[in-house]
């Protein structure tokens, strides 16, 4: 679940690892952006989201946003656990700032600065330069697929970037999207190749260990997906098939 298709990074990385999964993928087209939302909105809108994903019985639900996991998660745990394992998905500051740095997070504005990040960044990257970068219109730009706007996002939150940084933690769902074009503006002439880290590995490993379920990468594809848009079933938007992430998922045939 997500406002949007920020939630193909972790999906695309669970169809990777088990092929014959069934997907449902629940977005929110009439309540997005959630960034700009009080927290309370926010929850609200996150709470219908993942209940019209209930609604299918599936054995997990994964909360592909980092927005609505800083503000819902807890209220999505309090209502549908323990029947449904909820998944959330965090900056991956922690392995970042196992590589000794300096590390550079790009986040919403919303996020950067934040008291989340912050205590992530104290619990995690103790002793590590680290590097807070607002990408401004980033996540708004990748739901568009609109290159021209993605290609100056990604810069200026690059001018924003320090020359040294070694490590950058995608620190939202979207830009796992738009990952080789943020390596490609940040890496410096002269210095080893940048290290990214996304979430979305590392949640559908996670999904999979909750639900007590395996790995299966050469499983027959014939996993099906339900597309949901603030609970009616549709298609996948358009602009999620300018994506590899995306395109992955056209193959198959949608649940009815």
């Amino acid at each position: 679940m997500d406002s949007g298709i920020g939630l193909l990074a972790a999906t695309a990385a669970v169809r990777r690892l088990r092929p014959d999964a069934d997907l449902v993928l629940s977005l929110d087209p009439d309540g997005m952006p959630w960034g700009p939302r009080t927290p309370e909105d926010l929850t609200e809108r996150a709470l219908a989201v993942a209940e019209a994903a209930a609604a299918h019985r599936p054995d997990a639900l994964i909360v592909g946003c980092n927005t609505a996991t800083v503000h819902a998660l807890t209220a999505l745990r309090a209502r549908l656990e323990p029947a449904l394992p909820v998944i959330g998905t965090v900056p991956a500051i922690k392995p970042a700032a196992a590589g000794g740095g300096p590390v550079a997070i790009w986040a919403t504005p919303a996020t950067t600065g934040s008291p989340y990040q912050r205590g992530l960044i104290e619990n995690f990257a103790e002793g590590v330069k680290v590097t807070e970068v607002p990408c401004w219109g980033l996540a708004e730009a990748v739901e568009r697929a609109d290159e021209t706007a993605i290609d100056a996002a990604v810069a200026a939150a690059a001018e924003l970037t320090p020359d040294d940084v070694t490590t950058v933690v995608l620190g939202c769902t979207h830009y796992e999207l738009v990952a080789e074009r943020i390596r490609a503006a940040v890496q410096r002439p002269g210095l080893p190749p940048l290290v990214l880290h996304g979430s979305a590995g590392a949640v559908a490993a996670q999904t999979l260990r909750r639900i007590g379920a395996r790995p299966g990468p050469g499983a027959t594809p014939l996993g099906s997906v339900t597309v949901l848009l603030s609970g009616r079933e549709g298609a996948l938007p358009a602009a999620a098939l300018t994506y590899e992430e995306g395109r992955l998922l056209t193959a198959a045939t949608p649940v009815r």
